[in-house]
Formats: structure tokens, sequence, C-alpha cells
């Protein structure tokens, strides 16, 4: 392996353990957001933002991409609705009326969906010591999110919100792996510009119309605060670090960084809201890290 493209991928991969905790920051939003701001006015803002911030970042590079984007302009707008509809309003509209354990249970299967899509779709390979790290990863997850209790897996009632929070996993599956099966010659950051407009353009008729619903927003400056984090940390950072790992490391392996959300949310939570950690949570890292580690392990020549 060049010594080039070696540093890449062990960047890659330092960066992926850091994707979800920047995701976590969507928890605190989704919880803010009801009565604040709508879920469509809320992804609008918040892809809004990123779009601007990147648009004025690559300016240069999208003028001289010009023609290439408008030969593949309905593949960003695809990716966008994908990526910035159903996995940005979908689900703080499914966050309403569900609770986080069903959220983190459904979540659980986007990995496993991408890895097994990017063997059937991208003919990327996967191995034993992988297969077992997805399982392991996966064991965690569930155990985390039932807190150790799985006989508490047959009391999950599943509401009206999960069927969002269901769409919006695979919509997650198919934005993944469509970035690895639609080559661009767009660097990463050019590309999540491109994608973010794609995403704003499906969100605005709905936008539109949720404006003018009472009681869904009420503008002021925690709106305005909720539009920004939720822009530069859970749109900005971790889209941009997803997508460049996953251009470098394919998707399955990319795939695997979900597994630490939950994790990551016990900590933040603990953190920031006082809610407590529990034996489940260190018997859950002991199967997740190490799932993820054989699944990111890389493959020595």
């Amino acid at each position: 392996m060049p010594d080039n493209l070696q540093k890449q991928t062990s960047r890659a991969l330092i960066l992926l353990w850091v994707v979800p905790a920047l995701w976590t920051v969507n928890y605190i939003v989704a919880r803010k957001a009801p009565g604040v701001i709508g879920p469509h006015l809320l992804a609008l803002g918040r892809w809004g933002l990123a779009a601007l911030v990147l648009v004025v970042l690559v300016r240069g590079e999208l003028w001289m991409q010009r023609a290439n984007i408008a030969k593949a302009w309905w593949q960003y707008l695809i990716l966008g609705a994908l990526g910035m509809l159903v996995c940005g309003a979908w689900v703080y509209q499914g966050a309403r009326s569900t609770q986080a354990m069903n959220i983190a249970l459904i979540y659980a299967a986007s990995p496993v969906l991408i890895s097994l899509g990017s063997v059937w779709m991208l003919k990327e390979s996967i191995n034993k010591r992988q297969i077992v790290g997805v399982c392991l990863a996966l064991l965690g997850v569930v155990h985390v999110v039932v807190k150790g209790q799985w006989t508490a897996l047959s009391n999950v009632q599943f509401v009206v919100g999960d069927l969002w929070i269901v769409a919006a996993t695979i919509a997650w599956a198919g934005y993944a792996l469509l970035q690895k099966k639609w080559p661009s010659p767009l660097s990463a950051t050019a590309r999540l510009a491109a994608i973010c407009l794609g995403g704003v353009v499906s969100l605005l008729p709905f936008s539109i119309w949720e404006l003018f619903q009472p009681g869904l927003t009420a503008w002021g400056a925690e709106a305005i605060w909720l539009i920004v984090i939720a822009g530069l940390v859970p749109g900005l950072g971790a889209y941009w670090i997803y997508g460049w790992a996953q251009k470098i490391l394919g998707a399955s392996r990319t795939a695997v960084a979900l597994y630490l959300g939950p994790l990551y949310a016990a900590v933040l939570t603990w953190t920031f809201l006082g809610e407590p950690l529990g034996w489940h949570h260190l018997i859950g890292a002991l199967l997740i890290l190490p799932g993820v580690f054989l699944v990111t392990k890389q493959t020595q020549k």
C-alpha cells in the first residue's frame, strides 16, 4: 500500500470514532425541538446553513465542475432527499412520538443493511473476522438499549414514530451505498455541498407547508441555536467525515462506526443531562468496541 494511501486509511480509521460522537448531539437537538421549531424547518435550516458554508469554501471547484454537476443533478437530488429529508426531518418527526429505546433498536439495523448492501450492490468483500465483528457489535448495541434486560425486547411497543425511524434507517443505508455506487469527480467537500443543495431543494416544499402550521414553530433565539448546532456538528462535521472516510475504507467498514452511537449517547446524557451509567453500558462497550476493531482492522498484506 502506498505511503499516502496508508496515511489516509489510518486517519480515516481514527476519525471514524469521532463521527458517532458528533451525531449524538442530534439527540439533544431532537429533544429540544418540539414546540420550538418544526422538523422540516429544522432540517432545512440545518442543511441550508451547511450548504452555505460549503459552497463558500469550495465555490471555485463547484464552478469548474458545473458541467459534471449539471449532468448528475438527479443523483445529488436523490442523495439529498435520502440524507437530508428522510434522515433529517423524518428523524425529528419520529422522535416526537417514539422512545429512545425504539430508535436505538431500529437504527442498530443500519450498519447491517449497509454491510449486506455493500456485498450485494458494490461487490465489496467481507471476511469471517468482519462478520464476527458485526455480530459482536450488534449484540452490544442491543444489550445497551435494553439495559441488559433481554426480556424487555418482548415489551417493546411500536408506534407511528417508529415507522419514520424505519424509513430513515433504510434511507441512510441507501444514502451510504449510492454514494459509493455513484463515483464523483468532486472532492468530498464539494460533493457534500452539492448533496446539501439537493437536500435543500427536497426539503423546501415541505418546509413552506410547515411554516403555516400553527404550534409547530416559535421563532426565536432557541430555534436559531438549534439550527446552528445541528448544521455545524451532526451536519457538516459528521457527514463530511463519513463521506470522506467511506471513499477510502468502503461502505461496510465505515458503517460499523454507527454501532458506537448508543455508547456515546450514554456518555453524553450522563455528562450533560445527569442520567446515570449502568453495568449494561460497560458490558455493551466490551462487546461493541472489539466488534468495531474486528471490522475496521486493516488486513495485512
